[in-house]
């Protein structure tokens, strides 16, 4: 009976295992273009995957490559800046999108064995599109994280796992959905993907009182250099700090976050006050940078600065004060009165409501949006832009801010953003983590310009910004002048091919981490010898450990 039970099992097995094959062998045979070329890149990947991973898995559904009719709607899932969309920015061979844990590693070991060249993208709002250009490398793929998008809130523990793919939008919904008295502390554009958002450190309206997103990180899952998945105790304290600050790709592929979870009041208010020049805007702004940095905590108040009519009406400068207070209006009006009576608000002005809407309301959607449009994931800016960052420790002189408005007229679409810090964001010492923006930071700015039409004349806006960059030098912070690696900007810096040498690398490396730099290339040295996971601005190893010769 036992014999006959394994000649009948026997078959069924091998007949399975042939089903799978053949439709490898199918697969395979669509990706070919040419019998006598031998395997191409899409061929050796797709063989290697099926070996390394789950061999029932329809793998060859999530491999797009540039001649599949989906490849441009993937590439362009995500992607925020258009610039890097364009017919003439370099293009993946194709873009895997995994599942599973294992289909990550697979990749990871797959490319490795293969040296294919990688980018992996959880969100693909990165300002110069690293995560899916390549403007150093030829060929690449990209992994895109877009499908592993799981997110468990555990109330009881004040905790949620929260994989990379999942937007912070969708992150912050499923709290709501469990608890009306929990948040979490990370980025006001609600498409961010969360694996290469708090890599970066994840800034909020909520840092003020709790710090940044990668301040409030327990535990995580990463596949590391070698194809392993490893959590914070497998990785090692030194790991576990480089990847909460240090930037993404450069030490793994993110898989899952676990963050620690923040008491929000039931209910908080919010408020939008604009002023124009007319109106006294240059001596607000300069008050402002005085007040907004050291007022009650509970307070987040950013300022939008941008130019606004037309050449028939006149152009003037508008900024709009649009702030997150932790409490109801009753004691925001007390805050106010003391601290900052100049913007004169009033009850009118302020809205009361809960944190969820305040995400909304902060992310610039209308009052009556209901909150499941959170779930959507989708980025809702998508432009041809040029950013910049900078840091300010000392109050810009009201003769600056004059010169920047008459800058700022120059340029037909420009935006700044003036963000707060001080509160939690000073209670960390530089070293914490590899984000080092801390202590005597009064606020960061950021620098937009952007262009709806790819027939303009990019190179006209991206000089523009680089002479307001220019011209704010003496206002920004010094020796380094320093930036924030969320808003990655070429300008300060490129890797070369394959890497980069260290010391070019301490061009950029020391405006994003200070200090940090030096720590981030130690443990890149040790967990990433072979600088498997590289970009423009990826941290280098000390010396790249020499591998096989390019596929």
């Amino acid at each position: 009976m036992k014999q006959k039970t394994q000649t009948q099992t026997k078959p069924t097995m091998l007949s399975s295992t042939s089903l799978r094959f053949s439709v490898l062998l199918l697969f395979l045979s669509s990706l070919s273009h040419s019998s006598c070329s031998g395997p191409s890149l899409q061929e050796s990947f797709a063989q290697c995957l099926f070996l390394k991973s789950d061999k029932s898995f329809p793998f060859f559904a999530s491999i797009y490559a540039q001649y599949n009719s989906s490849f441009s709607t993937v590439l362009n899932s995500s992607a925020q800046n258009l610039r890097y969309l364009l017919p003439s920015a370099p293009k993946p061979k194709f873009i895997f999108t995994p599942t599973s844990e294992s289909h990550v590693q697979a990749a990871v070991i797959c490319s490795k064995k293969l040296n294919i060249h990688i980018r992996v993208r959880s969100g693909g709002h990165d300002y110069e599109g690293m995560s899916y250009v390549s403007e150093i490398e030829k060929p690449f793929i990209v992994i895109d994280l877009a499908k592993l998008r799981g997110i468990m809130v555990d109330i009881q523990d004040n905790t949620a796992w929260v994989q990379a793919g999942a937007t912070i939008g969708e992150l912050y919904y499923r709290i709501s959905e469990k608890s009306s008295v929990h948040g979490f502390p990370a980025g006001l554009c609600s498409s961010l993907g969360v694996g290469g958002h708090i890599t970066g450190g994840a800034y909020g309206s909520m840092m003020r009182k709790y710090g940044l997103g990668a301040d409030n990180v327990v535990d995580a899952k990463i596949v590391d250099a070698n194809g392993r998945i490893l959590d914070r105790k497998a990785m090692g304290e030194d790991l576990f700090w480089a990847i909460r600050g240090g930037g993404g790709g450069s030490f793994g592929i993110l898989l899952w976050w676990k963050i620690k979870l923040v008491p929000v009041p039931q209910t908080v208010t919010v408020f939008t006050v604009t002023k124009t020049l007319e109106q006294g805007a240059t001596s607000l702004l300069y008050r402002w940078q005085q007040v907004a940095p050291f007022i009650d905590q509970d307070l987040f108040i950013r300022v939008l600065i941008q130019p606004i009519g037309n050449k028939t009406t006149g152009r003037t400068i508008s900024t709009s004060y649009n702030a997150l207070f932790l409490g109801d209006s009753r004691r925001l009006l007390q805050v106010m009165t003391k601290s900052f009576p100049e913007l004169g608000i009033t009850i009118k002005d302020c809205l009361e409501t809960s944190w969820i809407k305040s995400v909304l309301y902060i992310a610039g959607f209308p009052n009556d949006t209901p909150p499941e449009v959170l779930l959507q994931g989708k980025p809702t800016f998508k432009n041809y832009f040029k950013a910049k960052s900078d840091f300010v420790r000392d109050p810009i002189p009201k003769s600056g801010l004059e010169g920047l408005w008459k800058k700022l007229l120059e340029e037909e679409n420009p935006l700044m953003i003036w963000n707060p810090y001080g509160g939690m964001m000073s209670k960390f010492a530089e070293s914490d983590s590899p984000f080092p923006h801390r202590n005597g930071t009064l606020y960061k700015i950021q620098y937009v310009t952007l262009w709806e039409n790819k027939y303009e004349d990019a190179t006209k806006h991206i000089n523009w910004i680089r002479g307001l960059y220019d011209y704010m030098a003496t206002y920004a912070s010094k020796s380094p002048r320093e930036a924030y690696v969320n808003y990655r900007d070429l300008d300060l810096g490129m890797n070369k091919k394959n890497g980069t040498r260290y010391k070019e690398a301490r061009a950029w490396g020391k405006r994003y981490f200070k200090g940090n730099f030096e720590r981030l290339v130690k443990i890149k040295s040790k967990v990433d010898p072979e600088n498997v996971f590289r970009h423009e601005q990826s941290i280098p190893p000390l010396a790249v450990s020499k591998r096989t010769k390019k596929h």
